[in-house]
């Protein structure tokens, strides 16, 4: 997902993405939404979310 679409569902929850990079704004979008702020942390393998929207970026 490009960083502009995340930019946009961050402001939906009122989060300022200000200069956050891409994995800070995604896990502060996972804890906004009160799930495991795991996006790029290295647990992908194991973090049992298959349908998680930014799997397809996580590692």
């Amino acid at each position: 997902m490009k960083l502009e679409e995340i930019k946009e569902i961050a402001k939906q929850h009122d989060i300022k993405a200000g200069k956050m990079k891409k994995a800070e704004l995604v896990r502060a979008i996972q804890a906004a939404e009160q799930n495991d702020a795991c996006f790029d942390t290295g647990k992908a393998s194991e973090c049992g979310q298959a349908e998680c929207l930014w799997r397809s970026d996580c590692n």
